[in-house]
């Protein structure tokens, strides 16, 4: 339960995330530990697992990308292996079936957003941005609309609108809400 936004604008990437932390129970703690950080030139952002976030947070290592290797593959390959590495050394993946699962989160370099899925796949939106989480259709409806709208002017207006709107309509969604940018 969570709403992660995410949203590129000339040449950084905004992330801006809830504090919600709900158990199966539908029981709601505002966390005081952030779901959105930055570090290294990279904003994540997380849902699934404060387990997950806090290993990308703290335990990931950055990988380097190669002289001359394209952005999408060294996303797929070389970035992948590192999250994949790290969160089985952390006691997070799950397999089943001969199948590796991870979490969902959404990660900001280079001017560039992704949205990595349970499955490791690595996606680019066409519109510059995405959600993730249980209040991702809010807010992804918000972010077209204020796309669309004279009032909001900057990135980080969007995304936090895109925020308010997803806790308003959302029972898993709750401020205070923290935007990085890198």
């Amino acid at each position: 339960m969570t709403c992660i936004v995410g949203l590129e604008h000339e040449g950084r990437v905004y992330i801006g995330g809830d504090s919600a932390g709900v158990d199966s129970r539908y029981a709601l703690t505002v966390r005081a530990d952030e779901k959105v950080f930055a570090r290294d030139g990279v904003v994540m952002g997380f849902t699934s697992s404060f387990r997950m976030g806090q290993l990308l947070h703290y335990a990931l290592v950055l990988p380097r990308q190669a002289e001359g290797q394209d952005d999408m593959e060294f996303m797929v390959t070389t970035f992948m292996d590192a999250v994949r590495t790290c969160l089985k050394a952390g006691g997070y993946t799950k397999v089943e079936n001969a199948v590796e699962e991870g979490g969902t989160f959404l990660i900001g370099r280079k001017g560039r957003l992704y949205t990595i899925q349970d499955d490791f796949q690595v996606a680019r939106a066409s519109l510059r941005f995405d959600a993730v989480g249980c209040g991702d259709l809010i807010a992804l409806g918000a972010l077209w609309a204020n796309e669309k709208s004279e009032g909001i002017h900057t990135p980080e207006g969007r995304v936090q609108h895109a925020l308010m709107a997803a806790e308003q309509m959302s029972a898993g969604v709750r401020g205070p809400f923290k935007i990085v940018s890198a």
